[in-house]
């Protein structure tokens, strides 16, 4: 028993640019990942700290690196996201295998008590 049927006579959207930034997103992960955390590496190996002030600057940057990392994998994931919705909503419609009756506002079921003024 399946959840849903696919309805007859529906119709798939043409691909667009979902479809072309979901076969992007690995290499824009790896990317966005990688320059920030090459800066810092390079960073620690062409910075030698002589004082405590250069320490803490240098650990600064080492936040800053990771919350733009983090920020960069949050925002592929938002996009992957919006992808797959994209993705979903282009293709074929489906339908339950029991739909629920439901009543139209220009046809009311008659045993809905209404508050008259």
């Amino acid at each position: 028993m399946s959840w849903l049927n696919k309805l007859p006579n529906s119709v798939r959207s043409a691909s667009g640019l979902e479809w072309t930034l979901w076969r992007k997103l690995p290499l824009i992960f790896v990317v966005g990942t990688a320059m920030p955390l090459a800066l810092a590496v390079a960073l620690h190996l062409g910075f030698e700290p002589k004082i405590a002030a250069d320490a803490r600057w240098l650990q600064t940057m080492d936040y800053v690196v990771a919350g733009v990392v983090i920020f960069h994998w949050t925002a592929v994931f938002t996009i992957a996201i919006g992808c797959v919705v994209v993705m979903l909503m282009k293709g074929p419609g489906y339908v339950a295998d029991d739909p629920l009756e439901v009543s139209h506002s220009d046809q009311p079921r008659s045993s809905v008590q209404r508050d008259e003024p």
